[in-house]
């Protein structure tokens, strides 16, 4: 890897150079002198540098069923619509759909997602090849009776074994659908092997009142108390929506150091419910932010995950002053670097080289007294001019070289699906 020095950018406000070696920042200083063969990027003082999105709850290849089905309840979505459209999709669909949603994803200013789906191996592909951060898990569903899908086995050890010649950017993580889709017994050892790997647990918890109501039913508690019970809440383990929590759950993920991912926006799409972000926040809970799948939501954009969940903090608690837009965008920026062993997060000499150049001479950007107030209440992904991820560039001045094969591809896959 090569140098780069950012030249005349604005950093907390105030104009500086940054130079970025290797894949880490080396130096921040009012001036700074560019290292030999160095690429030079000025800001010319039009340029805020400011830290990435981290995606903590994804299915990135659902770009293909974008408007597929919309305007209906989790359980007939998936029932009904999703899981058979799901099934017509091939290992190269799902390739090219991960390459699509990665893409929107660097144009909102997204360096990492957390995803779970099917044709994991295919993903882990794409994600490789479009140089960004990812945790990936295959999806584990039970056949009646308790198994877990042998298709599913065969698919995860494939994944496993390509995983050996990847690079340091991306994590495998273990990835249980759900407690009404994964036996008691499968996802005990499923929290154990992920324990073993020293890996993260990634799964839907507590996302609509159905499931909260069916587990009270079979188990007597909440789906968070029970995945307690049966071993599966820790440090590691990431839980997805958990828009129905008591104050007893809340306790509990708080004491086992879970992270949410809350994914505002699906969750009001597919009227799931209101997530206690303020109080989650409040009880020391974790918190990241997710865009869930473009099924439910349906873009990728972390700017709409913000304002979504800023506004709906405020109406769930019915304080104005919930869900201030520091709080939110810590949520988008670092909630997820800690549990996926990633040092980012800062932008500070030593840490990892993820950041945003974003443009200042844009409308959503004047009045200029807050950025992080124009970056979560104001600005779209047509602020977002240069992504940089691992010490490269991955996105400039808006666009990739690779875009246009990305959009012929994906479109002539949904035409086989549309028939």
């Amino acid at each position: 890897m090569g140098a780069i020095l950012l030249q005349n950018v604005i950093l907390d406000q105030q104009p500086c150079d940054v130079l970025i070696q290797g894949n880490r920042f080396a130096a921040i200083a009012p001036t700074l002198t560019a290292p030999a063969g160095a690429e030079i990027i000025n800001g010319r003082g039009e340029l805020a540098l400011t830290l990435p999105f981290y995606n903590m709850h994804c299915h990135a290849a659902m770009t293909l069923l974008r408007g597929y089905a919309d305007d209906m309840e989790l359980f007939t979505w998936l029932q009904q619509y999703i899981w058979p459209a799901e099934a017509k999709l091939t290992p190269e669909d799902v390739y090219w759909g991960t390459k699509l949603a990665v893409l929107e994803m660097l144009k909102s200013g997204t360096v990492f997602v957390n995803d779970m789906y099917w044709h994991a191996t295919a993903s882990l592909d794409a994600f490789e090849e479009m140089g960004i951060r990812a945790a990936l898990g295959y999806m584990y569903i039970c056949v009646p009776g308790g198994g877990v899908l042998e298709s599913n086995v065969r698919a995860n050890a494939e994944m496993r074994e390509r995983a050996a010649n990847i690079s340091n950017r991306i994590r495998l993580t273990h990835a249980p659908h759900a407690i009404y889709t994964v036996s008691e017994n499968t996802l005990r050892e499923i929290a154990a092997q992920a324990a073993e790997d020293q890996a993260v647990l990634h799964i839907h918890a507590a996302e609509t009142l159905q499931e909260v109501s069916d587990c009270q039913a079979q188990h007597g508690q909440s789906p968070i108390a029970y995945l307690d019970k049966i071993g599966v809440l820790g440090p590691k383990t990431v839980l997805a929506h958990c828009t129905h929590l008591s104050d007893q759950d809340i306790s509990i993920i708080s004491e086992r150091r879970a992270v949410i991912a809350h994914n505002p926006v699906s969750n009001q799409k597919l009227c799931s419910g209101l997530f206690r972000f303020q109080d989650a926040l409040t009880a020391g809970c974790r918190i990241g932010l997710g865009t869930d799948g473009c099924a439910s939501n349906n873009s990728l954009s972390m700017f709409d995950e913000m304002k979504c969940a800023a506004l709906s903090a405020k109406v769930q608690s019915r304080q104005p002053t919930a869900g201030k837009d520091c709080a939110v965008h810590a949520c988008a920026s670092r909630g997820g670097c800690e549990v996926f062993g990633f040092d980012g997060g800062k932008i500070a000499p030593g840490m990892l080289a993820d950041a945003l150049l974003v443009k200042l001479n844009h409308p959503a950007m004047i009045g200029d007294y807050s950025l992080l107030s124009n970056l979560v209440y104001a600005a779209d992904s047509s602020v977002v001019d240069t992504v940089l991820c691992d010490g490269q560039i991955l996105l400039r001045h808006g666009h990739r070289e690779d875009e246009e094969e990305i959009y012929q591809r994906n479109r002539a896959i949904c035409r086989r699906l549309r028939v």
